[in-house]
């Protein structure tokens, strides 16, 4: 290693802890949500086959989710794979599938999982997945399903406007069945009929690749989120990025005064 690489090595480590501390002594977001954008480029951009940036992405979300254990965000919920995502190559969508498959099993029988009791769920349209996904989700979920001290949500086949159009078909549903009355149909009761349900709306939704869109994530629970767009590449956030979007939030609070 040079001298030039070792002092930058030297400074990134003690700008990340500098930054750590200031984040730590301030408020930790409950919920923070992550549109994981720029696998595929970030192969491109490293002449790799689009499928090793997707094994890249994955190996950063195991790394994310140790820094939110570390902050004690008690809810991480992250968009995997969207509804326009299956109108892609087949081949890659097929890799995806069985990569899913492989992983949620691996999350069911993962020791991190029990010992931080994280409650694994999928959200989306679970249904139009492959068999074998189903199956590997519902054995994470079922593994799981009883610890309630952090909340791992994974969108896999999720699209906002469809979530908000089931909410209000199941509602109707029970209106008709009089189970409710039109009067009580509230933000609240509304909000009991998504997806993330049992879990508060997020405080934070981070994009990262640069893009600054939403893409169909989460609508209706972002209402009131702090947005943050980072310009790296998921597979390359580092922690000094992820911190940096806790810290953007924080200074958002302490100028609202909220």
């Amino acid at each position: 290693m040079s001298i030039t690489k070792a002092a930058s090595n030297t400074f990134y480590s003690a700008y990340e802890k500098k930054l750590l501390k200031k984040v730590l002594d301030g408020p930790i977001p409950k919920h923070i949500a992550i549109i994981m954008d720029g696998n595929r480029r970030f192969a491109q951009k490293l002449g790799m086959e689009h499928v090793k940036g997707h094994i890249a992405g994955r190996d950063k979300l195991e790394e994310v989710m140790d820094w939110c254990l570390e902050l004690g965000i008690k809810v991480l919920t992250v968009y995997a794979f969207s509804t326009e995502n299956i109108k892609r190559n087949p081949e890659e969508v097929n890799f995806l599938m069985e990569m899913f498959a492989e992983n949620f099993k691996k999350v069911g029988d993962d020791e991190k999982i029990h010992k931080n009791k994280i409650r694994i769920t999928a959200i989306g349209k679970i249904e139009e997945l492959p068999k074998n996904v189903q199956e590997s989700i519902r054995y994470a979920e079922e593994k799981t399903k009883n610890y309630d001290k952090y909340f791992f949500n994974i969108a896999v086949a999720y699209g906002g406007r469809e979530e908000i159009l089931n909410a209000v078909k199941m509602i109707a549903e029970d209106v008709k069945k009089g189970k409710i009355k039109e009067e009580d149909i509230t933000e609240k009761l509304m909000s009991s009929y998504l997806y993330t349900s049992d879990v508060p709306d997020p405080d934070i939704i981070l994009r990262t690749s640069g893009e600054e869109r939403i893409s169909n994530f989460l609508l209706w629970q972002l209402a009131y989120s702090e947005l943050y767009f980072s310009d790296v590449y998921w597979p390359g956030l580092r922690k000094i990025d992820f911190l940096r979007a806790i810290k953007s939030y924080q200074e958002r609070k302490r100028r609202f005064g909220e």
